[in-house]
């Protein structure tokens, strides 16, 4: 098998498990520019860095500033963030991941390595 059959088989296995674990009732239900915001956040906070709600609604370029700003609400409402006020300034608030957004990027990672270790 080729190293670029071998990709693809991990990938699908990846999407297969991820498929079961959407089906779980704990799972949080995103639409499509819900998971994709939450995916770009994930990267920044990775590396150490705050994300403003300003700097959240321009990250993505093909998701407008008020469809973001929507989204931030509906990631908000289902519990996925938070918004943390600037401690010497009550207007900026910080986008922060909460445990159900930990436990989220949790799950995928084990369908990550359950895939790779099949």
């Amino acid at each position: 098998m080729s190293v670029q059959s071998s990709h693809s088989t991990i990938y699908l296995r990846f999407l297969d498990l991820v498929q079961g674990v959407r089906a779980l009732p704990d799972f949080p239900v995103l639409d499509p520019v819900e998971e994709r915001l939450l995916n770009l956040f994930a990267t920044a906070w990775h590396s150490g860095k705050q994300i403003t709600v300003l700097q959240a609604m321009g990250m993505s370029t093909d998701v407008s500033s008020t469809t973001a700003h929507r989204r931030l609400k509906s990631l908000r409402k289902k519990g996925m963030i938070a918004l943390m006020p600037d401690e010497a300034d009550n207007r900026i608030k910080y986008v922060q991941p909460t445990p159900t957004a930990q436990q989220y990027f949790s799950q995928l990672g084990e369908c990550m390595s359950q895939a790779h270790a099949a």
